[in-house]
């Protein structure tokens, strides 16, 4: 699918005198030592999607929330949307982790709703030299509106993270999005979405190697701005994730 984004360079200019957007040059570290390293060590660049997957159980939305609430604490404005989860169970997740940041809640999961009221924050943000950063959990619950609020069909998912990824480049935000899985914890759904995002997120759970068993693997498969090839083995408690080891592609 191609996306309708707007730039101001002209047809047939030479590349050498293309400006690059400061924003662009900018990298929103997470406070979280297993992300950044996984991301090249340099975090997110504003504007950019991520797409996020796991196996069931792995922690994905565990990790999603110590993401938001260290984004907070570094300064910036995070929008968590859960369309799986309720703020009452996401608060007493937030409880049993110790967050100690927190973050801005959404339930609501239909995008021509929710979309305005980003927009408006992400203007605000922008005002403060802040950046906006809106986690999803997940795509699978969300509804981009073409068949009203209350249908969707096959099309959906894709339809809804292209008005994702073109809100994030035309007002700077930074989205994670969680994405449907299969029972074996491999993407589900058209290639088109792995082809749409500048990043690509992924979390296991070892279970051939005896001595790490059991540990969570944090891969990047796909890093449009930096390096990808770094794997990080992960041990998961009531009190969140901690690194174990990490393997780094040449």
């Amino acid at each position: 699918m191609k996306l309708s984004l707007r730039n101001d360079v002209e047809f047939g200019t030479n590349i050498l005198d293309v400006e690059v957007p400061d924003h662009l040059r900018q990298r929103i570290k997470t406070g979280l030592p297993y992300l950044d390293e996984v991301m090249g060590g340099q975090g997110f660049v504003p504007s950019s999607v991520t797409l996020f997957t796991g196996e069931a159980g792995a922690g994905k939305s565990t990790m999603l929330q110590l993401t938001a609430d260290a984004l907070t604490r570094q300064g910036h404005e995070v929008v968590f949307v859960s369309g799986e989860e309720s703020p009452y169970q996401i608060k007493m997740t937030a409880e049993r982790l110790g967050l100690r940041n927190g973050f801005s809640f959404s339930g609501e999961v239909f995008l021509p709703d929710l979309m305005p009221k980003l927009e408006a924050m992400a203007t605000k943000a922008k005002a403060k030299s802040k950046t906006l950063v809106v986690l999803f959990d997940s795509l699978q619950t969300l509804n981009d509106g073409k068949w009203g609020p209350d249908n969707t069909n096959s099309k959906t998912a894709i339809r809804a993270l292209q008005m994702i990824t073109e809100f994030c480049k035309e007002t700077h935000a930074i989205g994670i999005v969680i994405g449907q899985v299969n029972k074996d914890g491999k993407m589900a759904g058209a290639n088109t979405l792995k082809h749409m995002v500048d990043a690509k997120l992924h979390l296991g759970i070892e279970t051939k190697d005896k001595d790490l068993e059991g540990c969570r693997i944090l891969d990047c498969e796909k890093n449009r701005f930096g390096h990808n090839g770094t794997t990080v083995f992960l041990k998961l408690d009531d009190r969140g994730f901690s690194t174990v080891a990490t393997v780094k592609s040449i």
